[in-house]
């Protein structure tokens, strides 16, 4: 299944080949990955990563419509029966703080809750990254827990925020 979401700056669609440069900026960026699970040490395994069936309609590239340059990219992640699905993001430094992680989570929860009827939409995030849980909140997410030393993090153990909207909500 192809997905192409627009907004009026952006253009959210599958990964293509040719993605993978501008991929590598953000995602292979040691600061810019710091709270991200998936790390990718060399260009093939993050070839591998996009270029992954499983991660077809998982992962979503966005692109800044102006210039067709790959910014970031958006996991929206079935987590319970096509019901609930998780959202996260990870974007390029140079294009944080200026409204397109909002504006393509926006998209993308809209797009969950008229067009796949999904009931629940969650987020996640430790309590450090606070662009990421103040970015939760402005999309209208409540926090519905603060897990305690749950994560395993080299030698320690990182809390963890957890968000939640109702497609009612």
């Amino acid at each position: 299944m192809n997905l192409i979401l627009e907004t009026d700056r952006l253009i959210i669609r599958n990964y293509a080949r040719e993605d993978l440069s501008d991929a590598a900026e953000f995602l292979m960026d040691e600061e810019t990955m710091y709270y991200i699970p998936e790390t990718f040490a060399h260009l093939s395994e993050l070839e591998q990563f996009i270029n992954s069936p499983e991660h077809t309609n998982t992962y979503l590239p966005i692109v800044l419509k102006s210039t067709g340059k790959v910014i970031g990219h958006i996991s929206f992640i079935d987590v319970f029966q096509g019901h609930t699905y998780e959202i996260g993001w990870v974007f390029n430094k140079a294009y944080q703080g200026l409204g397109y992680a909002f504006e393509a989570a926006q998209a993308i929860m809209t797009d969950g809750f008229s067009n796949r009827n999904l009931h629940r939409i969650i987020a996640t995030c430790q309590p450090q990254n606070t662009r990421s849980w103040k970015l939760m909140e402005q999309l209208n997410m409540r926090r519905e827990a603060h897990h305690i030393a749950c994560i395993p993090f080299q030698d320690t153990w990182w809390d963890e925020y957890y968000y939640a909207i109702l497609k009612d909500e």
